[in-house]
């Protein structure tokens, strides 16, 4: 190739339109991969976030007023007051095994 100090204004011309043709099919190119490459990760990141988003917990702990908490998400007001009184958090667990028993006793 010719140095640009030796071409013409009609070469160098050409030789621009031939870089703008390039730069315009790598640019497409590039849009191409990055639209596949989106694409991949909004499906991913919809399977993942929509695999939990709404699901109901039963409640885990009951306060002595009768107030529920499932354990997720921030800790409520009586939990944390009681916890800082030197209760633990054991004591306030709903007994699951007692709740079946008594299912199966209504329906006997």
């Amino acid at each position: 190739m010719a140095s640009l100090k030796g071409m013409n204004v009609e070469a160098l011309l050409k030789l621009r339109d031939q870089v703008d043709k390039r730069l315009l099919e790598l640019r497409a190119e590039l849009e191409k991969q990055l639209a596949a490459l989106s694409g991949q990760a909004k499906r991913k990141a919809i399977r993942i976030s929509s695999s939990l988003r709404g699901r109901k917990v039963p409640p885990k702990y009951r306060s002595p007023s009768g107030e529920t908490w499932a354990g997720r998400g921030a800790r409520p007001k009586w939990m944390a007051e009681a916890l800082k009184k030197g209760k633990k958090m054991e004591d306030f667990l709903i007994d699951k095994s007692a709740s079946k028993r008594r299912g199966r006793r209504a329906k006997r």
